[in-house]
């Protein structure tokens, strides 16, 4: 009974909702490494995007949470879409998966995970600075046109990146130039 009532608590919640969305987070990106379909390939990018987004908001930076969604998921995954819908389907056998390459690849992500484990355990982490909580549309424009203006230039080079390569997929599919 006490475990019960150490869930219905808002400490509990919380910690459900962290699970959850790693959950979504890992299970997005399961689907979008292992699936043979193409599109459930995008699609499992998508869940774990917005999975990514989920732990943005847990951080407490729901402007971040928000351009994740806009940009990745609204933006990339669907340009990604509509390249594969516009391309001329190519169907060929698909091959056998190689049980060599399997447990390489699970073996890589391993030793990846155990140094960034390893990492994580050896970093000396600090509180983050006190966080403004005037969130208004000018101190936003001001935050990225003044401090972020690398990043928020960088992401328009993303989108632009995006944009032409679906372009170039959709019309390269169709065999006209």
């Amino acid at each position: 009974m006490n475990f019960l009532s150490n869930l219905i608590t808002p400490q509990g919640v919380a910690t459900i909702a962290f699970i959850m969305v790693v959950g979504a987070t890992i299970a997005g990106a399961l689907i979008a490494v292992l699936a043979r379909n193409i599109f459930h390939n995008v699609l499992g990018l998508a869940l774990s995007l917005m999975g990514v987004a989920g732990l943005f908001l847990y951080l407490n930076s729901p402007f971040v949470a928000l351009m994740e969604i806009l940009i990745y998921v609204g933006a990339i995954c669907i340009a990604i879409c509509f390249a594969i819908m516009l391309s001329e389907p190519l169907y060929l056998p698909k091959p056998p998966r190689n049980p060599l390459k399997i447990q390489g690849a699970i073996l890589g992500a391993a030793a990846v995970f155990a140094f960034l484990a390893l990492l994580v355990k050896q970093t000396k982490w600090t509180p983050a600075p006190e966080r403004s909580t005037d969130w208004s549309i000018e101190t936003l424009g001001h935050y990225l046109l003044k401090n972020y203006v690398l990043i928020f230039e960088l992401v328009s080079l993303l989108l632009l990146v995006a944009m032409l390569g679906a372009i170039v997929l959709a019309r390269g599919g169709r065999g006209s130039s």
